[in-house]
Order: C-alpha cells, then structure tokens, then sequence
C-alpha cells in the first residue's frame, strides 16, 4: 500500500507555536485554507483510493478539498489525531516544547511505557494510530491519504520506517500540508519514499509558523 500522511493546514495555535492538541480544536487560518486548497493540485499524480481525517477540526478542513476533488468521503477517525499534550495543553515555552518532543520520539525509539505529564503514554498512541493504518490496509486500497499532525506523524514514521530513526525525523520538519510518502504494510513494515516532496536526506526545511509538533525538535 502506499500511504501518504499529510499534516494539517496553519492554524492559530501554529502561528503562536502552542501545544494546542484538544478536541475540536481551531480551524485553518487564511493561509491555512489555501494551503488546503492548493492540496489537490499538488497530489495530482497520486490515485488516491481512500482518504481519512482525525477528529480535530484542522484535518477534516484540511481534508475537505481534496474529498472535493476525488469524490471520496472523509473517513473521520480518533486513532490519527494529534499527540495529547495533557498538563503541557496550551504552552509554548521552550520547556514544556522540549519535554512533549523528548516524550514523542522516546515512544519511537522503545520508550513506549513513558507517559507525557497528564496525557497518554507510547503504548496508546502508537497503538492507536497502528489501528487506523491497519483498517486502511484492510480494505485493499492501493493509495491512502490520511490527513493527520506534525508529531503524530513523526512520532509514528520514526517508529514503524525502516529507514527513518528518530534523529531524522526530530531534525526534520514538516511543514503545514507536508506530506510523507510510505510504501509498505502492516504485516511486512514501511519504507519512506518521500519526506515534503524530497527522497529521504532532504535539506532541512524552514517550519516558519508551523508550531513546535511540526518544527526541528529535541532528539531523546
């Protein structure tokens, strides 16, 4: 299957760079919205079989576009939202910023039973966004586009890739509708193709108000 994981438009909350992770969450910015616009253009050459959007209202906007353009239905599902921040919901200062990364790419590198402070440990949010590439798997779609967030999705390529550790995916951003392009399966495990567009060892991309879950981060 080839799985394309796509970060949500701008928001608010990325422009004052807080660890804003509850439901619903804020919608797109004007920036935000055209970046969610200029999505079906930019995955134009992908045959997008299935698309999914968490539960925050940031992806199903960013998602909204491309159902458009596709004709597919926004399967919305809890297991790809956003990391919770628990007790740091909200801050933006460089020590709580530090303490949710370390917490994230701990959980990839093994780490599973650490537990961000108030929030859920590695072994629950792995295990849930696992569940939702599984149902994927299983419906024998041959591309799926599932519109998630910057540290979920770092958090997860770093721990299921091959190729991707934790120092290439702490040290490289993704930006707001940045996509990373995996081949691969449940049962037989991923390989990245394409991180923001580029094979694996891309220079390293500006995160320019794209908030702390989707800039260069603090490896563990």
């Amino acid at each position: 299957m080839r799985l394309l994981l796509i970060r949500h438009g701008q928001t608010s909350s990325n422009r004052k760079h807080l660890l804003d992770t509850a439901e619903p969450g804020p919608g797109l910015t004007p920036l935000g919205q055209e970046q969610a616009a200029a999505l079906p253009q930019a995955l134009a050459s992908e045959r997008i079989d299935a698309l999914y959007a968490s539960t925050l209202l940031r992806t199903q906007l960013t998602a909204a576009p491309l159902a458009a353009s596709t004709g597919l239905a926004v399967q919305v599902r809890d297991g790809i939202r956003e990391v919770t921040a628990g007790d740091l919901e909200m801050r933006g200062d460089d020590e709580a910023v530090a303490t949710y990364l370390t917490t994230v790419f701990a959980w990839s590198q093994g780490d599973v039973e650490r537990r961000m402070p108030g929030g859920e440990n590695g072994v629950e949010a792995l295990g849930r966004f696992d569940a939702v590439v599984a149902e994927a798997a299983g419906t024998g779609a041959a591309t799926v586009a599932m519109v998630s967030h910057g540290a979920a999705i770092r958090m997860w390529v770093a721990a299921r890739a091959a190729n991707v550790d934790v120092a290439y995916a702490s040290g490289h951003a993704l930006r707001n509708t940045g996509v990373v392009v995996l081949s691969g399966s449940p049962a037989q495990g991923w390989r990245v193709l394409l991180w923001e567009g580029s094979p694996l060892g891309p220079e390293e991309s500006s995160a320019e108000d794209s908030g702390p879950a989707g800039g260069t981060g603090v490896a563990p």
